[in-house]
């Protein structure tokens, strides 16, 4: 399959308005495509779109306000998508959030909340806008998973649920569309510079006083600009790559559980005994000190943050 080419096709972008989102939109311009921008928060959608349009004033940029966490509008804009463009070269499902804790310390309402952003959000968009990309000679599809897509660390029962869903998916869809000529890519990023923990939501079950201890030692692990990480996708589209890892903190432990697939949790929980408690968020399992239940065999509870595939203007809320 040849290189996507950029100049003069359509992009469809979800989580645009900051994070990877906008960096993702900026990159795209500067590669000459005309944009579709899908973000919930309003002001910083309208911000980015602005800013591109200003330095690439021959492109055509196009912006939805949508929370894909509301399924009825989420499939409302993807008809008007299609219906106004017939034909889609890049498809770009970024947005997502997480939700920390052990599966008894959540309740199930916000479980579903992030399989429905994070895994049914992209079935939808996909389904809805797979007719118009394979009208598109040489047409890529991008699906953002996560580390949490490859490891599954206790604490994040929800979050890797989803993000294991979204690799399944994109996987099968790459099998499947190699004849109509559609690339597939998913790409699994490691500790993206984002406002992940300032824009956290935490489990109902989970013990606040700890989160909030952990947050601002968890955000000195946020080392990846997101700019470079926008650039590892877009790369990764243009030359068709199957599956992009962003940084050490996603290529290690991707290693660790190719190596050990059933016992890695072992070497995870090493790894996170010393010293104060921090979350474990956007591939990146941080150090924390045992408690008593994880001592006797439990699971470690861990808050919540916006993943690093978009970080949030509120807390607990999506694009």
């Amino acid at each position: 399959m040849r290189d996507l080419v950029f100049p003069g096709g359509t992009a469809v972008l979800t989580g645009a308005a900051s994070g990877i989102g906008a960096a993702l939109a900026h990159g795209l311009a500067r590669r000459g495509a005309d944009l579709v921008l899908l973000d919930r928060d309003a002001d910083g959608l309208a911000s980015v779109a602005a800013a591109i349009s200003a330095a690439h004033p021959d492109l055509r940029v196009e912006t939805h306000v949508v929370d894909l966490a509301d399924a009825d509008a989420t499939e409302r804009i993807a008809a008007e998508i299609h219906s106004a463009h017939p034909r889609v070269r890049l498809l770009i499902n970024n947005a997502g959030v997480a939700l920390g804790g052990r599966f008894d310390q959540v309740t199930l309402e916000e479980f579903l909340w992030v399989i429905e952003i994070n895994f049914r959000a992209v079935v939808r968009l996909t389904h809805a806008l797979l007719p118009a990309l394979k009208a598109e000679p040489g047409a890529h599809l991008v699906n953002v998973s996560s580390l949490f897509g490859l490891i599954a660390p206790a604490g994040q029962a929800a979050y890797a649920a989803s993000k294991f869903a979204v690799r399944g998916f994109t996987e099968a869809l790459r099998h499947e569309l190699v004849d109509d000529g559609v690339g597939v890519t998913s790409v699994h990023p490691g500790g993206i510079r984002t406002r992940i923990a300032s824009s956290a939501r935490v489990g109902s079950g989970v013990d606040l006083a700890e989160y909030e201890a952990g947050r601002k030692q968890f955000e000195k692990l946020l080392t990846i600009d997101p700019a470079t990480a926008a650039e590892a996708i877009l790369r990764g589209a243009q030359r068709r790559r199957g599956r992009v890892l962003i940084g050490w903190s996603a290529k290690l432990p991707d290693l660790l559980a190719r190596v050990a697939p059933a016992g890695y949790g072992r070497v995870l929980a090493l790894g996170m005994r010393p010293s104060r408690p921090a979350p474990a968020v956007a591939g990146v399992p941080t150090p924390r000190a045992e408690t008593p239940t994880e001592r006797a065999g439990g699971a470690a509870p861990v808050p919540a943050a916006r993943t690093g595939e978009e970080a949030a203007p509120e807390p607990g809320r999506t694009s």
